[in-house]
């Protein structure tokens, strides 16, 4: 799996002050989970969940090249077999292809398709796994948010903040990122315009992401 925007700007965006422990949901090969890492405290956890062999063995060799490779446990399993003490921030770039369609790699399959995971599994599973205060950042394409909100606040779960991503000026937004936390209230910030106009990273997305980039 190739770095996308997707989980670039979930790893930079995801709060991460006075957090501990962190739990990332289908790690893939260890990018938020690294980015995370790189962002939080030096006493900070991380564990890295990824149901796929050959990319949990791919986020194991990047945990292990990088400087955070004592902060960083890659666990070979599915989300919904992890027995372990509660997170105050769970992350997940997570599936969002509905049942029926399907893409030609087997690993991109499973990656992006709901049979793997589905939102339901997703939010109870995290619900589980989450400590009293703590909170849930996601990425999803819009029409996936929006029933990620419905499910949410059905299981006592309210949109903490939530940004719309939007790909270029000229572009309607495709992409929510979503903290949620127990309680209610929806509360949306601007739109973050990732490119502008000719092509370049926009100055608010730029900030967001420079730390992570070797040029920008």
């Amino acid at each position: 799996m190739k770095v996308g925007t997707d989980g670039v700007a979930l790893g930079a965006w995801a709060p991460v002050t006075g957090v501990t422990r962190i739990l990332d949901i289908g790690t893939g090969t260890g990018l938020i989970a690294l980015m995370l890492a790189q962002r939080s405290a030096a006493d900070c956890q991380i564990v890295a969940v990824e149901l796929d062999p050959g990319a949990a063995a791919q986020a194991a060799e990047n945990v292990a090249s990088s400087p955070w490779s004592e902060r960083i446990m890659v666990v070979t399993a599915a989300v919904q077999q992890l027995d372990t003490e509660p997170f105050d921030l769970i992350v997940s770039n997570p599936p969002f292809f509905q049942h029926g369609q399907t893409l030609p790699s087997a690993m991109r399959q499973q990656a992006r398709h709901t049979s793997s995971l589905s939102h339901e599994e997703l939010l109870e599973h995290g619900l589980r796994l989450l400590a009293p205060n703590g909170r849930i950042a996601l990425v999803l394409p819009i029409a996936a948010a929006e029933r990620i909100m419905l499910l949410a606040e059905q299981l006592g779960l309210g949109v903490e903040f939530a940004q719309r991503l939007i790909p270029t000026p000229q572009k309607e937004p495709n992409r929510f990122l979503l903290l949620l936390s127990r309680g209610n209230g929806r509360l949306f910030g601007n739109d973050i315009v990732i490119c502008s106009v000719d092509g370049s990273y926009s100055d608010i997305y730029s900030e967001m992401v420079r730390g992570f980039y070797l040029k920008l």
